[in-house]
């Protein structure tokens, strides 16, 4: 009997230290709890919480793991340095995170127009493909975002196409061996670009033919475009490769405006999981509201969208 109270004791007493403050399991390391179990992996962005974690990237990491996010995306990591690249990589890594898209072509180079054939926008667009090999490496990246630029007016549509599909093919020969996918995405920016809609994504990535290109599907600018996103979402299912969110009006985070976010989440869950796949979604919007607060409110869109 002495024995059984015994071990009563003993075992209150563990639960006790797994429950309060000192959260250390029975090896004596500390235990990482979540503040949010999302179902999808949403990414997002230096900057978006900066008011809360501090102007240090390494900080805005630990303060994206510490309240559930799994993913993180950056548009601009082409230009860190590559000191800045291998030390993000590192610490994703060490919070579990995974790494979601960074921009190939960089800046303002989507005013390009790889449509014209011209073969110095070629040349400059497959020699930052090479380079964004190495970015890719250093931060165990495996998605980036491709936009073909503008729409060039003195040329059959067939043409331009044509031009397209052609650098992307040179592209995906230079990303096939190493795993990598470029992921072209339509805009809504200025009706000047070349690609728009979620149909002739597919039919590009149809005729490139290659697990290297993919579709990035955006639904901010999906819904300014075509409307009707879980129909054409399904169209293009078998080429998309990642998603980007954004409420419209005012490109900011779920809840704020007209798109059922909750609802598309769900979809997305849903078909994922039937066909066994996984995607990142980067959360490439701004914030609604200002300060800390305004992060807080953020976190809470996730946390209300993400409940299925």
């Amino acid at each position: 009997m002495e024995n059984r109270r015994d071990f009563i004791k003993k075992s209150l007493g563990a639960a006790s230290l797994l429950s309060i403050g000192g959260l250390n399991n029975t090896f004596g390391n500390p235990i990482k709890v979540d503040a949010n179990n999302f179902k999808l992996l949403y990414a997002p962005h230096f900057g978006m919480f900066k008011n809360s974690a501090g102007d240090d990237l390494f900080d805005q990491l630990q303060f994206m793991a510490d309240n559930g996010f799994k993913a993180m995306e950056d548009n601009g990591m082409l230009k860190r340095p590559v000191e800045t690249q291998k030390k993000i990589g590192e610490t994703m890594a060490k919070l579990g995170m995974k790494m979601g898209v960074f921009v190939i072509d960089g800046g303002e180079n989507w005013k390009i127009s790889l449509a014209s054939g011209k073969t110095e926008f070629k040349e400059n667009f497959l020699k930052t493909c090479r380079e964004s090999v190495e970015v890719a490496k250093r931060t165990n990246a495996k998605y980036m975002t491709v936009v073909p630029g503008f729409f060039e007016r003195k040329l059959p549509m067939g043409i331009q196409t044509a031009n397209v599909i052609d650098a992307y093919r040179r592209a995906c020969d230079i990303f096939e061996p190493h795993g990598l996918v470029m992921v072209m995405e339509p805009l809504s920016d200025t009706p000047d670009l070349f690609l728009q809609n979620s149909d002739q994504s597919y039919m590009i990535c149809k005729a490139v033919n290659s697990p290297s290109c993919k579709i990035l599907f955006d639904m901010w600018h999906m819904q300014r475009n075509e409307g009707e996103l879980t129909r054409n979402m399904d169209l293009v299912w078998e080429e998309i490769g990642y998603f980007q969110i954004g409420d419209e009006p005012g490109r900011k985070e779920p809840t704020t405006g007209e798109v059922n976010y909750n609802f598309l989440f769900k979809h997305i869950h849903d078909k994922a999981k039937e066909n066994k796949q996984e995607f990142i979604l980067g959360m490439e919007h701004g914030n609604m509201f200002p300060g800390k607060e305004g992060e807080q409110k953020l976190i809470q869109a996730y946390v209300q969208s993400d409940k299925f």
